[in-house]
């Protein structure tokens, strides 16, 4: 078993428990202690785990890491079509604003077919999605990173954005109530995101079905104002009546 490989089960290990003593992963792994050592020492060297008595647990850094990922996967099939949906509102050539989110990652990812776009964003994961692509124009919007999320807030990302005139913003919502209000869990994140919504032309909410008929903490917009919600089938058929009536677009995948 090679180093690499070793590295990867002792991380999916700390993964599932969170700490490992030594003996335990030499007997897992069928190595030496001594070679374990090594091994947690030059993971704990590369930031990823954290030495303690007799073994090793995962550092803050990896744990966000995991987490993030974990989002990315739940609901995934509805958020690629609803990424889909999105990036056919897109024609080659625009500005696209895309805050931070696992569905506008998907939006980023399903951007990649388009030529010539500038595409502005808070997201560290989208920047490190488009950041090689050659069609794309990227744009990083300064500001303070959040600890909890890998994207960038503040006053300086404010007032970046008052600076700007995109074609189109899709942003994400952690929840879209049956009147079409949109919230965040975070009050700074919600400032920003309206300060996102005045910077484009035209402005579309990207949110699985999960989300909308929900409430959270802070309201930063209402769907009447912009150009659409972009959600999956499975939104339940009362609320898509709900929005109607209270004049919301609703867009679902063909």
């Amino acid at each position: 078993m090679t180093q690499v490989t070793r590295h990867a089960r002792i991380l999916d290990r700390l993964t599932a428990q969170g700490e490992v003593q030594v003996a335990e992963l030499a007997r897992a792994l069928a190595v030496s202690d001594m070679t374990i050592r090594r091994d947690l020492d030059a993971l704990a060297l590369a930031g990823k785990v954290l030495r303690t008595h007799g073994g090793a647990a995962l550092s803050g850094r990896v744990v966000f890491d995991f987490q993030f990922m974990q989002r990315t996967r739940e609901r995934e099939a509805a958020k690629r079509q609803i990424a889909e949906t999105a990036a056919r509102l897109v024609k080659d050539g625009q500005s696209i604003l895309l805050d931070s989110g696992t569905t506008t990652l998907a939006v980023a990812r399903a951007l990649k077919a388009r030529k010539r776009l500038t595409v502005i964003t808070t997201s560290l994961p989208i920047a490190s999605e488009l950041q090689s692509c050659d069609a794309i124009d990227l744009v990083l919007l300064g500001g303070a990173l959040r600890r909890e999320a890998p994207d960038l807030i503040g006053p300086l990302t404010e007032s970046n954005l008052e600076q700007l005139k995109a074609d189109i913003a899709f942003i994400g919502a952690d929840a879209v109530d049956s009147q079409g209000r949109a919230y965040n869990h975070s009050m700074a994140v919600a400032r920003m995101l309206t300060r996102m919504a005045t910077s484009a032309r035209r402005v579309y909410v990207v949110a699985d079905s999960t989300k909308i008929g929900q409430t959270a903490l802070a309201r930063f917009g209402s769907l009447k104002a912009w150009n659409g919600l972009i959600t999956d089938h499975g939104l339940a058929p009362a609320l898509a009546t709900s929005l109607k009536r209270a004049g919301c677009a609703v867009i679902l995948p063909p």
